[in-house]
This record gives structure tokens, sequence and C-alpha cells, in this order.
């Protein structure tokens, strides 16, 4: 499956635009990562363990938005963009959403 940020694929011809494809996940902190996190925030410094865990939130949604346009029987996914939100204190939203197509 391609996916890509543009419009367009170099080389291809969008044929049939078969609509939104998307994908999703809900993520929250654990107590373990706030620990560290809290630590983090009083000596600066990257927190690693909520960089970690928006990297793997960010491919579950990637990976869940192209099973979403194979069911479409797209070939591919452009404009591919994230978005992200609050569900509540401590939890967040990823969703990874493009139009599938089919290209020749």
């Amino acid at each position: 499956m391609l996916y890509v940020t543009t419009e367009t694929i170099a080389g291809k011809k969008i044929i049939e635009s078969l609509g939104m494809a998307r994908g999703s996940t809900v993520r929250s902190r654990n107590i373990g990562r706030d620990i560290f996190a809290s630590i983090k925030n009083i000596v600066g410094g990257e927190i690693e363990e909520y960089t970690k865990l928006q990297a793997d939130a960010r491919e579950q949604a990637l990976k869940r938005m192209i099973d979403d346009a194979n069911r479409m029987d797209a070939d591919a996914v452009v404009n591919v963009r994230f978005t992200t939100s609050v569900v509540s204190q401590g939890a967040s939203e990823i969703l990874a959403f493009g139009t599938a197509v089919k290209i020749n």
C-alpha cells in the first residue's frame, strides 16, 4: 500500500477516489512513565517515555488507516495527515487519515 502526504503520486494517475481512510488509537499514560517523566521535568531533557508512547500510537493509527484503505480495495492513500485530541486527562487520541484512491 502506497501512502503519501501529497495530493498526487509521482508517475501514477489517480483513476478513482474511494473516500476517506482513517485509523485511530487512544492512549493513556501510566504511573511508571509518569514517575520517570516527573523526574525529567525537574532535571530537563526529552521525556523519552512519552516520545515512545506517541511514536507507537502514530504507528498504530497509521496501520489502522492502511487497513481501512485495504477494506476499500484502495491502491494508495494520498494527502495523509495526523491529528491529536485530548480525550480525558492523561489520555489522547491520535488519528491518521487520508483519501483512499485507485491508481494506474
